[in-house]
């Protein structure tokens, strides 16, 4: 009987045996799958932060105007590529980049989505705009032609240069002519979307503007080569006791922002640059692009009579993008640099 017993309990054990060894198997493999996976992940969050890197060191070194910095929020796999969220000055913005670091794309668009205003409260196509001509834009007669810019904008710069060569060859111009500012007011001070350094030269050029507007365009030609501002101040003549004091008294330097920044709303402007022809917003596009010859079509156009300028013919080259010190450059004199409506505006 008791040999019976000491048999059974032996079967006993040995099954607890194969049973134990059945479980640390298990156990092994499962632990071996986990580590597996969690070395994976870690190599490919390595990988993705090590382009998101690359592509953020790739804007500041190559895209970016000086005076710029760009910095890595935020990173994350979508839709099969890399998004990277930015941030330049005070603004983030939403860049993607191919897995394999070879393209990068600065926007990009939502395929499932329909694009603002595409079809009306009927749920109808709305017509594509039509194209403005001479006839078809707001007359007046003493026109005035505004471009709503911020002062570091590649395009916003393109724009203030084509205005100044205009101004330059027809003097007159410069009464029909204004420049204004893209920005907000917050806690009392201006700010603008590509960073301090951008606001403080959009109220230096606003306070120039309201208080030494015989000086503006003297100061702005020269700016628009290097921004070069104390050589340009300098250069211009300007007043430097009355521009700080523009600048510093609230009543005076923010006023003025403030009127601009209202007819940024009232016009919903983002766009640098962004042109307000007598109230009505219109397309340089359709006049020759960023030209001095278009602007001085533009004002032609929106005079209630011809003007004795409208035969003065100007630079139908597209002036040159950012800091230059030539009206054109060698990417803008074929007419293309900037000609498909690009500009700088904040994210969305």
């Amino acid at each position: 009987m008791f040999q019976l017993n000491k048999i059974k309990l032996d079967k006993i054990n040995l099954s607890k045996i194969k049973l134990d060894k059945n479980l640390i198997l298990v156990v092994v493999t499962v632990s071996v799958i986990i580590a597996t996976g969690v070395l994976i992940f870690s190599n490919g969050n390595s990988s993705t932060k090590i382009i998101a890197e690359k592509s953020v060191d790739y804007l500041n070194k190559n895209i970016l105007q000086q005076g710029q910095t760009a910095t890595l929020e935020s990173f994350s796999e979508e839709s099969g590529v890399i998004k990277i969220s930015i941030k330049i000055g005070g603004n983030s913005y939403s860049s993607y980049t191919t897995k394999d670091g070879k393209l990068f794309f600065p926007e990009a668009l939502n395929l499932d989505s329909k694009p603002a205003n595409s079809t009306d409260q009927n749920n109808q196509p709305i017509a594509q705009e039509t194209k403005q001509t001479c006839d078809s834009l707001a007359k007046a007669d003493k026109p005035l032609l505004e471009a709503y810019v911020v002062s570091k904008c590649p395009f916003g710069l393109q724009m203030q240069r084509a205005m100044a060569d205009a101004v330059t060859n027809i003097p007159s111009l410069s009464q029909l002519v204004k420049v204004r500012y893209i920005g907000d007011i917050s806690g009392g001070t201006i700010t603008a979307m590509h960073g301090e350094a951008e606001a403080q030269e959009n109220l230096r050029q606003i306070c120039i503007r309201e208080e030494q507007d015989n000086k503006y365009w003297d100061y702005v030609s020269c700016h628009i080569k290097a921004g070069d501002v104390n050589g340009c101040l300098s250069a211009a003549a300007i007043d430097s006791n009355k521009l700080n004091g523009c600048i510093t008294d609230n009543k005076r330097g923010l006023a003025y922002a403030k009127e601009d920044f209202s007819l940024n709303s009232k016009y919903s402007i983002t766009g640098s640059p962004t042109l307000i022809l007598n109230g009505q917003p219109v397309s340089e596009f359709d006049f020759g692009g960023r030209s001095s010859e278009a602007i001085k079509t533009l004002l032609a156009c929106g005079h209630s009579a011809k003007p004795d300028f409208s035969s003065t013919n100007l630079n139908t080259d597209q002036a040159a993008t950012s800091f230059s010190l030539a009206y054109t450059s060698p990417t803008s004199g074929s007419g293309k640099s900037g000609s498909n409506g690009a500009n700088c505006a904040p994210t969305q």
